[in-house]
């Protein structure tokens, strides 16, 4: 078993940020390798999609190591927060509370990057003066991860009122005919706002890498002109 685990340790050089390690599906025994080979390698790395009853079931001595959080169902192993972070370029905003483990994951991704962010929580369509109250504020981020189940208007919206870049997270928050995300997920791909980028279905972490990527070249940007 141990020869089918081949962790990415040159992943950072090569994009700017590590390999992440899928919990689900993966045995005790498969999350125990890879939690050693990291610690072996003096390292650090994220895990997803790491249930509260998976993590009750770890070793001590892997549980102390591990920074969880059960909302967003992710951990840090071996990691230390950034001694310092820039102002936030990229808004986390959330249709709705139930849309809250998806934003989390979005949240804890881009923290254990080193990305500074801030969340806006339940400005949804439905209450559309709650979303009106904060455009200002948002057109003064250069990215943002819009996060919406149910019918998936929010990215629209936002599309519409604000030029920075928009990365849609379509959640599986709903029923009945929002199937599971997928209303969200056609909502977003067939958006008449011009210049949207789409993420999978409760794909907090891929929106997160998404942003990240995003305001890393702005970054770049920036310092070769200065």
């Amino acid at each position: 078993m141990n020869d089918q685990i081949k962790l990415d340790f040159q992943r950072p050089e090569r994009l700017g940020l590590d390999e992440a390690i899928l919990c689900a599906r993966k045995s005790d025994a498969q999350l125990a390798t890879i939690m050693n080979r990291v610690l072996e390698h003096g390292v650090r790395c994220l895990m997803t999609r790491l249930d509260p009853e998976v993590f009750a079931r770890m070793a001590r001595t892997h549980r102390e190591r591990l920074d969880y959080d059960p909302v967003s169902r992710t951990a840090y192993l071996n990691w230390i927060p950034a001694a310092e972070l820039e102002p936030p370029r990229i808004a986390v905003v959330s249709a709705g509370s139930s849309d809250m483990p998806q934003a989390a994951e979005v949240m804890r991704t881009l923290t254990y990057l080193g990305a500074s962010t801030k969340q806006f929580i339940d400005i949804g369509v439905a209450g559309l003066w709650r979303l009106m109250e904060r455009v200002e504020e948002l057109r003064t981020f250069p990215v943002i991860v819009a996060v919406a189940g149910m019918d998936g208007a929010l990215p629209s919206v936002l599309g519409g009122l604000i030029p920075g870049v928009i990365i849609c997270l379509p959640t599986s928050t709903g029923y009945g005919v929002s199937n599971g995300g997928e209303t969200a997920l056609h909502a977003a791909l067939a958006s008449c706002a011009p210049g949207l980028t789409v993420v999978n279905i409760d794909n907090g972490y891929g929106a997160a890498c998404a942003a990240f990527r995003a305001v890393n070249i702005i970054r770049r940007a920036v310092e070769e002109i200065l």
